[in-house]
Parts: structure tokens; C-alpha cells; sequence
């Protein structure tokens, strides 16, 4: 990483600036930046957990004004007229939504650029309002990790009785943790580290299983109504199946860079049982995820940084090295 001078478009009509406060450090991030999701035109800035001040508003602007804290996900754009963007599910955007980095304006025809930088942006309908009385450094995580497990919770109907299991604490997993538990849910920690068990009966599981332990995991078995998977490493989904009730969901949250080993046909036939994947959210179920955290005092748990600390956070970040979310302090830019 290296300092990079660049112009942001003039605000239209319906555009908010904000100027960024904050900005959490991503695993997304780190994949993108390596090209392992595929080639990337440099310069790219990322970053996609914005919380920050709105400094000036367009003529047309309705639901935001100078001051308001607000924050920015995963998407700045899509299309507006497709059948998913109609019920407010932009991620699904079927003529292709656009994301914070690594998209293309479609006012400019330029690169997107993400929240490492002091300002962004943004179309108020992809700006979200951030609730009074949040600690706003910990509540930048939530634009990712927040509703990449809130939504998938809401989805498969997670509340009081469901039993959820949670793959991998890292910055999902801790989120799909807390999130699970203000729900109602009794959580189920998979983990290879059993030092981490500590840390997710803080967090709110009710219980953690090391996945190594082969007797552990048949004990599992045939308790869990739904599972959220945020480890983006391949794994064996075999033994995970195998702890769904009958009806039970695995959803994938974690995108490995290369693909899991498929699991048998008999692993899904014997139980009706179901493998799903899940994407961020739309903007109002963001909206709602923000709410939500606020009513129940959720934030993530963070490590807050100069931008200036940026390589040292990735080196990091691929030892997990890390509890929960690196997050940049934006004050720093200038120094």
C-alpha cells in the first residue's frame, strides 16, 4: 500500500459526500487486493465499511443533510429497475450491481474507489443512516460483517429455540455470534482452535466444538436447524452436514479462493437436507441490521489503527492474527 492522490466526482443531484471516519479491513479486502479473485487494475484503494460525516448533499437529496452520520456497504449502485433491486435486494442485481471498489461509475466510466480515503461519493439510496448512540469505530465492521451473517439469520427464520451453528470465529463469525444469540438462538461454535473457546462463550455461543475432534463432531450430530459457514479456506463440508436436523441449511458465507470438496449426494438425500450460499444484503435489510445492533448494543469487536499500519494489518490478518476486525482510524490520513 502507497499514498494516492485522486478526485472524487462533484456531488449530483441525489449525491451525498461524506467524509470518512472510519473504515474496517475487510478479509474481502486483502483477496481483492492479491488478485485472488481474479486480475485488478492498480491504483485500486478498498475498503468497504465506511462510517462517516456527511459534508454536503445534492439539490435533490431527501434523506440526509450536512452532519448526519452515516455509513456505506458493500455497493454503491445497481441497475434501480430489475426485479431484485424493486424488492430491495441489490446484491442479487440482475444486470449487475456496482460495487464500493473495483466497479465502474456509471456518472465518470472510472474505477470505484473504496473508504481508505478521506471522503467517498455515494447515491443517497446506497447511504445508510447510522443509529444515535453508537460506538461508530465498532460499528464500521457492520457493513460487511454485520449483514453478511444477519442476513442469512433473517432469511432461514432464526429466533427463540432455533439452534444455529457458526464456522470459523473471525470477523464473520464472531458477528454471526453475536447476532445469532440477540435473536434468541442457541449458538454452536465450529472451531479448529479449541483456545477459542473462551472467547466464543463471551461472545454468546452456547456451546463450542472443535471440529478435529471426531468424537466431538458425532455428538453434533443431527443438532443444528441452520449453519453459517464464514470460513473462506477450503474444508471438508461432509462432517458439517452431517450435524443438520432434518430440513437443516448449511449456507456458505466465506468465499475460498479455490472450490470445497463436494460433499456425497447421500449427505443431502438422507435428510432433505440443503447447502445455500448468502450475499451481504440489500440496503433496507442493512438499514434494518444497523437497527438492530443499535437496539441490542452490538458492535463488532475491533482493533482500531492508523491508516499508516495498513500492510502490517494485512500481514496479520493472513496469520488471524486478529480480534475481530481491524478498523482504520481516517483521522490519521493526513499524518
Amino acid at each position: 500500500m502507497a499514498p494516492w492522490r485522486f478526485e472524487r466526482r462533484d456531488p449530483g443531484p441525489t449525491d451525498v459526500r461524506i467524509r470518512v471516519e472510519f473504515c474496517g479491513v475487510c478479509h474481502s479486502d486483502l483477496h481483492f487486493v492479491r488478485g485472488e479473485w481474479g486480475p485488478i487494475k492498480y491504483p485500486q484503494i478498498p475498503g468497504h465499511e465506511i462510517i462517516g460525516r456527511v459534508v454536503a448533499v445534492g439539490d435533490a437529496v431527501t434523506k440526509f443533510r450536512q452532519g448526519d452520520t452515516v455509513g456505506v456497504g458493500c455497493l454503491v449502485d445497481s441497475c434501480r429497475t430489475c426485479a431484485s433491486c424493486g424488492e430491495g435486494l441489490e446484491q442479487y442485481c440482475e444486470n449487475g450491481h456496482t460495487q464500493t471498489y473495483g466497479g465502474i461509475e456509471k456518472e465518470t466510466g472510472r474505477p470505484t474507489q473504496g473508504g481508505y480515503s478521506s471522503e467517498i461519493v455515494v447515491d443517497e439510496r446506497f447511504v445508510l443512516r447510522v443509529p444515535d448512540g453508537m460506538d461508530l469505530a465498532s460499528a464500521a465492521p457492520l457493513l460487511c460483517a454485520g449483514i453478511t451473517t444477519y442476513s442469512p439469520l433473517r432469511q432461514w427464520k432464526v429466533g427463540p429455540g432455533s439452534r444455529v451453528g457458526v464456522v470459523g470465529l473471525g470477523g464473520l463469525g464472531h458477528m454471526a455470534v453475536k447476532l445469532a444469540r440477540a435473536m434468541g438462538a442457541h449458538v454452536t461454535l465450529f472451531t479448529t482452535s479449541p483456545n477459542k473457546a473462551e472467547d466464543a462463550t463471551r461472545l454468546g455461543a452456547s456451546q463450542v466444538v472443535v471440529s478435529k475432534d471426531a468424537a466431538a463432531m458425532k455428538a453434533a450430530r443431527n443438532s443444528l436447524d441452520v449453519i453459517l459457514d464464514t470460513v473462506s479456506a477450503p474444508h471438508d463440508l461432509e462432517p458439517l452436514l452431517a450435524t443438520l436436523k432434518r430440513d437443516g441449511t448449511l449456507v456458505l458465507l466465506g468465499g475460498a479462493p479455490t472450490p470445497h470438496s463436494s460433499p456425497s449426494a447421500f449427505s443431502f438425500i438422507m435428510g432433505r437436507k440443503r447447502m445455500a450460499g448468502s450475499l451481504i444484503g440489500g440496503l433496507p435489510e442493512t438499514q434494518e441490521m444497523l437497527d438492530f445492533c443499535a437496539q441490542h448494543g452490538i458492535g463488532s469487536d475491533i482493533e482500531l489503527i492508523p491508516v499508516q499500519r495498513i500492510d502490517e494489518a494485512y500481514e496479520r490478518m493472513l496469520r488471524s492474527d486478529v480480534k475481530y476486525r481491524f478498523v482504520l482510524d481516517m483521522s490519521t490520513l493526513a499524518g
